[in-house]
């Protein structure tokens, strides 16, 4: 099993942070952390999660103007996990974007559910599946299970990464350009045998023969793409 998806948490109290950390760590979620928008904002820029967690109540930008300004370029899924239970706040929260809307106190459990819902309905309407499953290999991408005759399989965080973008497109062909850029960043567009070398790493891991592959394809001089 590899590392779980990168959740922002922010909130100004320590004590729910040290909370959710602690939980969401505990579903195999990987996490950062903010105590107000603009240090929220900034998260977004270097850290780039998954999925936000975020509480109205902040001591600088309201939580509002943080939904407005995420979703100004962005359909990252956000949670709203506040006190604030009154329907007009709901609502508002919603209209401006918002998936879901959680009031404290609120049950880890019920956070967790809606966590995931917001993972799975992001890759719905990217088109991808949300697990991925080809014979024996299978990849949750929501909770980041990559399992192989149902047994776990541990990837290291960078060959994860590139299984994921791969799995999100099966059977379309992605040239060797699009995977670095996508997966390493427009710095790496032309390592190709960088690339090779994760190809060959995750062949060996997820492979019954890496020399004959039956998941990741490859296409001579162009690129990969999965099996369907």
């Amino acid at each position: 099993m590899s590392h779980g998806a990168t959740i922002l948490v922010v909130d100004d109290e320590p004590a729910i942070r040290r909370f959710l950390r602690t939980s969401l760590k505990g579903q195999g979620f990987e996490v950062v952390e903010a105590a107000s928008g603009a240090e929220a904002l900034e998260q977004l820029r270097t850290a780039k999660p998954e999925l936000v967690v975020l509480d109205l109540g902040l001591p600088d930008l309201d939580g509002f103007e943080v939904i407005r300004r995420i979703r100004a370029g962005s359909t990252l899924p956000i949670v709203v996990l506040t006190v604030r239970a009154g329907e007009r706040d709901k609502v508002e929260a919603l209209d401006l974007g918002a998936d879901d809307y959680v009031t404290k106190p609120f049950g880890i459990g019920e956070l967790m559910a809606r966590v995931r819902t917001a993972l799975r309905h992001r890759f719905h309407t990217e088109g991808a599946p949300a697990v991925y499953r080809h014979e024996d290999l299978e990849v949750d991408l929501v909770r980041r299970h990559v399992r192989v005759k149902g047994a776990g399989v541990h990837l290291s965080p960078k060959e994860y990464d590139l299984l994921a973008y791969l799995v999100r497109y099966p059977g379309r062909v992605i040239t060797h350009q699009q995977v670095l850029r996508e997966v390493w960043g427009p710095a790496q567009a032309d390592a190709v045998q960088y690339l090779r070398v994760y190809v060959r790493q995750l062949r060996q891991k997820l492979e019954l023969d890496p020399t004959q592959p039956r998941h990741i394809l490859t296409e001579p001089g162009v690129g990969y793409r999965v099996a369907e």
